[in-house]
């Protein structure tokens, strides 16, 4: 039981006392919940809900989305009962209650509020205020209808009156608010603090992760000039196998079969590609072919890997405290997996000097590691891991950092998001060896849009195979009893 403040209220006396406030015990005060600024009437339920139309900075109003058939005047309502519920209970007590319990008192509290301002709701509006109120002290607030819905992919919060999703690779306008930038705020401490990390004006850019293993960026004021800037990757409850790509189109079943010999092989792997592209829900489905017994470490800025092998250690960068001090970087977590043990490194992603600890370490004995970064290409991406092993200081000429790289990687596969919303892997690429200066690679598998668009505006391709029949990692499958299995694929696909 949570105490509340004992302030006389200024409640009308002909107010029946509900039964929820019966039941309290004689230790705890009875007072009534503090009285607000008039409730304004909610609207009928037969009343059809208006959706607040944010203004829009373009000529045309974006139409939002409509998620939960929220007015104007439940807003206004909500506000109202919300501030007389903070009046009335004491947060300190709340937060030593567990979630069920809490939750109970304040349906409690909120259902006498309504009652004592005598505010017109139905059922339905009552209880979807309930849970709001509930979502709002002891959730994530508006975003939980959000994050309850598989079919989001990203959650994208442009200060409190502003918020998108995207929906099958399409980017919408939703009627999502939140009370004030406060409010926003508030709820991006929560989120962050669950790991341990923080965000403030000191420290206005921050990396943590949901429960579920959704990537959360949180860039606050005074960076963010109209209120914080909340961006979720979210993860699908269901985990995506390389079938449910194949499914999607995403991969032909012969692509599929090439990356499973790939994964299963520890064939050392680079999955490039732009922004939710699908790099980590990829690598995901990549790690599904590794064996039951080998041991697994993942190095991540925010842990989102969803590895299914029983013997994984899973590692996390830490960023500095107050005082500047004890961060732990991507290049830290690498350079310590060597002294782990391990028979596989993955990476969450390649951004800086650590990629030349991890071409270290896939040419060292760890065959079959994986990491993924930014890039538009296959070729583009060993040129930005160049780059990035040239900007973390080594003193290396470019001939020698060029022969590491193909040394260490054996495929670059890359994925893609294109105009249409669809993603695709559009290149499974070999990395063969250099001619003089020059890395020189193959192409395996390409995905070919030249069919043209459907009805709907989706692109029409296929996948085809190069007619490559014998790849440079064939004696790597055939040291592991795959190269039938390869030579069916590659067959299947050439014709």
């Amino acid at each position: 039981m949570f105490g509340r403040r004992t302030a006389p209220l200024d409640a009308p006396e002909t107010a029946a006392k509900p039964a929820a406030a019966q039941r309290k015990p004689a230790s705890v005060a009875k007072p009534k919940p503090a009285a607000a600024a008039p409730a304004k009437k909610a609207p009928p339920s037969a009343a059809p809900p208006r959706i607040a139309a944010p203004a829009n900075d373009g000529g045309e109003k974006a139409q939002p989305v409509e998620i939960g058939g929220r007015s104007d005047e439940y807003f206004q309502t909500k506000t109202t009962i919300f501030n007389a519920l903070i009046d009335t209970i004491d947060l300190s007590q709340l937060s030593q209650l567990d979630s069920d319990t809490a939750a109970e008192e304040i349906r409690d509290i909120v259902n006498e509020i309504i009652s004592i301002k005598n505010v017109q709701m139905s059922i339905s509006e009552q209880e979807s205020l309930l849970q709001d109120i509930c979502n709002d002290v002891l959730g994530y607030g508006p975003l939980e209808p959000l994050l309850a819905r598989d079919d989001i992919a990203d959650i994208m919060v442009n200060g409190s009156s502003r918020v998108f999703i995207e929906v099958g690779g399409k980017i919408q306008l939703t009627n999502v608010r939140f009370r004030d930038n406060a409010q926003l705020m508030n709820i991006c401490q929560r989120i962050v603090s669950q790991v341990g990390r923080r965000v403030d004006e000191a420290s206005p850019i921050c990396d943590a992760r949901l429960p579920d293993g959704s990537r959360v960026n949180v860039i606050a004021p005074p960076l963010s000039i109209d209120g914080a800037a909340l961006t979720i990757r979210k993860f699908k409850k269901d985990k995506l196998r390389m079938t449910d790509l194949v499914n999607f189109g995403s991969i032909s079943p012969e692509g599929a079969k090439v990356l499973e010999i790939i994964g299963a092989c520890r064939i050392n792997t680079l999955i490039s590609g732009g922004t939710g592209s699908g790099k980590t829900t990829l690598l995901n489905c990549m790690t599904g072919f590794i064996e039951l017994d080998e041991r697994v470490i993942t190095c991540e800025d925010a842990a989102e890997l969803q590895l299914q092998q029983p013997h994984v250690v899973r590692l996390e960068t830490r960023p500095p405290n107050l005082e500047g001090q004890g961060e732990v970087t991507m290049r830290d977590l690498v350079k310590n997996c060597l002294r782990m043990r391990p028979e596989r490194i993955i990476v969450g992603e390649v951004r800086g000097p650590e990629a030349f600890d991890l071409l270290q370490a896939m040419n060292t004995g760890h065959d079959g590691s994986m990491g993924t970064l930014h890039a538009n290409s296959p070729r583009e991406g060993l040129q930005r891991v160049e780059s990035m092993i040239t900007m973390g200081g080594y003193n290396l000429p470019s001939k020698t950092i060029r022969e590491m790289i193909v040394g260490s990687i054996d495929v670059v596969i890359q994925a893609a998001r294109l105009r249409d919303g669809s993603r695709r892997i559009t290149h499974i690429t070999e990395v063969l060896g250099t001619e003089g200066d020059t890395i020189i690679t193959q192409d395996l598998f390409v995905y070919d849009m030249e069919a043209g668009e459907d009805e709907n505006g989706g692109i029409i391709g296929r996948h085809k195979s190069t007619g490559i029949a014998r790849p440079a990692f064939w004696d790597r499958a055939r040291y592991y009893g795959r190269e039938a299995d390869l030579a069916t694929a590659l067959d299947a696909a050439a014709e």
